[in-house]
């Protein structure tokens, strides 16, 4: 990733404009201009005012959506501004210009928090530097550039003109500097316009949720470029521990992604009691704050951080820990993206196995503290990695949802996601966790009434369809093979050997007993519905086996809840080379009142052979389909042109829903979060709806993203692109 051609380096250093290069010099009052004091005695030469050209720096550095009244640039890439003098312009020869630039509390040169550069013909490469790019009178149009290795953040801009030793300082004003994924020269470069543009730029996107067998996607407002939230990013890296521990170290430290990757996935959560973001629960009960599940986007996230004094907002869960993260990564310009594991894995003693523990009816006996996850989601950033060996530059997975410490700290990664496939353990950061989380076996311990423990054949492996939104279309794409090679190949066998672990084998296809479980149609909120054990004798003799089918609510995090569907066939007799299907009819009524807010429903089917004694085990997790969001736009999409949207849903269970709400928010649509309460109930199978104005303020594709809440029908998620047109010109 760090080995650019010679024509890409000729290419990024020819953006620099050429001293005396034709541009047309802006009006004497800008945005961001002003009107100086000196600071010092009055000089011959006098700044007068400056226009930090905010907006034509915007676009050229492609932050204009963070909006005109600040500067906003991208390291390593050229940034003009004007400076006018009174009395008379600057002279070649007679004037002396220098520029400082300041970040942190305390800026030191040595640490690479201040620099001093004087205006120059002759810039040199890698450092600060400064070149004037056109004259008009007393107007002087000046290119400045930093490093493309200079730490991020928040930066003061003097200038210092002297003449005859006589010499006065200016503040010009503030800038704050991002990493810039367009720089072949950045660490975070990365080549490709449409994954820049997907992973940098895109505010809006699609988070993949459900279960295996049925993955679901949720709409997600990043929203990076939304009013403060940079101002928010920047003060949660002034928050952090490390930063207040040593404010010079953590400033200077600022330049690597690395760094700021650790950093921010320690700081979304708040575990470490650090002032961070978020606090996580998982146990239903979400009263004294907001569910995870109604969250749309992360911008409502990080302002009640802010507005709330920088205390933990309530409550998050592994996707909204991972969204939010990947809005902090964008808004500092690493491109970032959500990326989700089936049947992920918690290993807590790291030896590469789940063990868990049923009874002979299929509940569970005992509380393991290593879990599968339905899903779980952490964050792919995409940088360099000069403090590793080479091999290992690319995405590399942070994960800030609170699990296990790393280094003292509530945090994961950066872990290369090559060094994961390849099984190179010992690498930083937290290899082995996330390579448990694709790749642990998981063993079923049956618990007979004896107390005697029967080892069951299962073959569900964890790390099943790792999923991310594709670049440009709102599909899923499926990223497994950048985390693990095909199961039983050859490359799995001497991964697994390096990682000094032995994958068992899987006993698909072997002669035996079998059992799968099957659903009928979907499976609607509100409506019943059929699962199938579907049982398999692939053997010449007859068996004669007890079924134990057992239907239980459950979380996303692999904790169960009541029972609401069992049935338990004591002499099941199976014929040679035989296929059997029993049915299970769950039953709304029964599933309903104890559904979690994640929708699922997880199905043990548990065969035990008389006369061998041997347990085959099929668990299945079925996905409760929530209704439909319908939204209509009226009008023709334009910027700054009123919009209408019609937004309804159906109330698809036999019960009132009360307390019905509807949020609704889109960057660059909304401004900000739209709130509806519906003041009546709406009655089964009667439509909750409303109209939305609003005026869409940024052209371009955007998605307008709605939640529905009530009492019993809650976390209802649509979304709508819409292509708003530009101000014709």
């Amino acid at each position: 990733m760090r080995n650019h051609s010679q024509t890409e380096r000729r290419a990024m250093r020819g953006a620099r404009p050429r001293p005396g290069a034709g541009i047309s010099l802006p009006a004497r009052e800008g945005a961001a201009g002003g009107r100086a004091s000196p600071t010092a005695a009055s000089a011959e030469l006098v700044l007068e005012t400056w226009d930090l050209q905010c907006e034509s720096n915007g676009r050229e550095h492609r932050t204009a959506e963070m909006g005109g009244r600040q500067l906003v640039v991208r390291r390593g890439q050229p940034f003009t501004i004007t400076l006018h003098f009174s009395g008379r312009g600057y002279e070649e020869g007679v004037d002396k210009l220098a520029f400082n630039v300041e970040t942190g509390p305390c800026p030191v040169e040595t640490s690479g928090t201040r620099s001093h550069f004087a205006l120059t013909d002759f810039p040199e490469e890698g450092t600060w530097s400064a070149v004037v790019q056109q004259q008009d009178g007393a107007a002087l149009c000046v290119s400045l550039c930093s490093p493309a290795t200079a730490c991020v953040g928040r930066y003061s801009l003097t200038l210092e003109a002297s003449t005859d030793y006589q010499g006065s300082t200016f503040h010009i004003g503030d800038f704050v500097l991002l990493f810039n994924a367009w720089h072949p020269e950045d660490t975070v470069y990365l080549r490709d316009e449409d994954e820049r543009r997907e992973y940098v730029l895109s505010q809006q996107g699609l988070i993949y949720q459900g279960a295996r067998d049925y993955i679901t996607s949720t709409p997600w407002n990043f929203g990076q470029f939304e009013e403060d939230i940079l101002a928010i990013c920047l003060n949660l890296l002034d928050t952090n521990p490390k930063f207040l521990r040593d404010q010079n170290r953590d400033c200077s430290r600022r330049n690597d992604p690395v760094y700021i990757g650790r950093v921010v996935s320690a700081m979304v959560n708040c575990n470490d009691e650090d002032r961070g973001v978020l606090l996580g629960r998982w146990d239903d009960r979400y009263e004294d704050g907001m569910s995870p599940m109604a969250w749309i986007g992360s911008v409502d996230i990080l302002k009640r951080w802010k507005n709330f004094g920088c205390q933990p907002v309530k409550y998050g869960q592994c996707w909204v820990f991972a969204a939010v993260a990947c809005t902090v990564m964008r808004c500092l310009g690493v491109p970032s993206r959500v990326v989700t594991n089936y049947n992920s894995a918690h290993d807590t003693n790291g030896n590469l196995v789940i063990d868990r523990y049923m009874n002979e009816t299929g509940v569970e006996e005992r509380r393991s503290k290593d879990m599968i996850w339905n899903f779980h989601c952490w964050v792919e950033s995409w940088m360099a990695r000069p403090d590793l060996a080479p091999g290992y530059d690319g995405w590399q997975a942070l994960d800030p949802t609170p699990q296990e410490k790393s280094e003292g700290v509530y945090c994961c990664g950066p872990a290369p996601v090559k060094a994961i496939k390849e099984g190179d353990l010992q690498l930083k950061y937290d290899i082995p966790f996330i390579f448990a989380e694709v790749n642990a076996d998981v063993v079923y311990w049956i618990v007979q009434r004896d107390g005697s423990q029967r080892k069951s054949t299962h073959s569900s492996v964890v790390g099943k369809n790792i999923s991310t939104k594709s670049v440009g279309r709102d599909s899923r794409e499926d990223i497994t093979h950048n985390y693990k090679y095909p199961e039983g190949s050859e490359k799995e066998r001497e991964v697994f050997s390096k990682a000094e672990h032995e994958k068992r084998s899987l006993s698909e296809g072997e002669e035996g007993l079998h059992v799968k479980i099957k659903l009928s149609e979907g499976a609607n909120n509100g409506s019943d519905f059929d699962v199938f054990a579907v049982i398999s004798n692939d053997t010449d003799t007859e068996r004669v086996c007890r079924l134990m089918l057992c239907a239980r609510t459950a979380s996303y995090n692999g904790t169960v809840g009541p029972e609401c569907g069992m049935k338990d066939l004591l002499n099941l007799t199976l014929g040679p080379r035989t296929v059997q299907s029993v049915p299970l009819r769950i039953l709304y009524e029964k599933y309903g009142p104890c559904l979690t807010q994640d929708n699922i429903i997880k199905v043990v089917a548990l065969l035990t052979e008389y006369e061998t004694g041997d347990v085959v085990l099929a668990i299945r997790d079925v996905y409760i389909q929530n209704p439909e969001i319908k939204i209509r736009v009226l009008g023709e999409p334009m910027q700054n042109r009123k919009l209408v949207a019609e937004i309804t849903l159906v109330n698809p269970l036999a019960v009132p829903l009360h307390n019905c709400v509807f949020v609704v928010e889109g960057a660059g649509l909304t401004e900000g979060q739209r709130i509806k309460e519906l003041e009546d109930p709406v009655e089964p199978q009667a439509e909750a709806k409303f109209r939305l104005d609003f005026v869409p303020h940024q052209s371009g594709l955007r998605k307008l993203m709605v939640d529905f809440e009530s009492d019993k029908l809650t976390g209802v998620k649509g979304y709508r692109n819409v292509i708003i047109a530009p101000l014709p010109k």
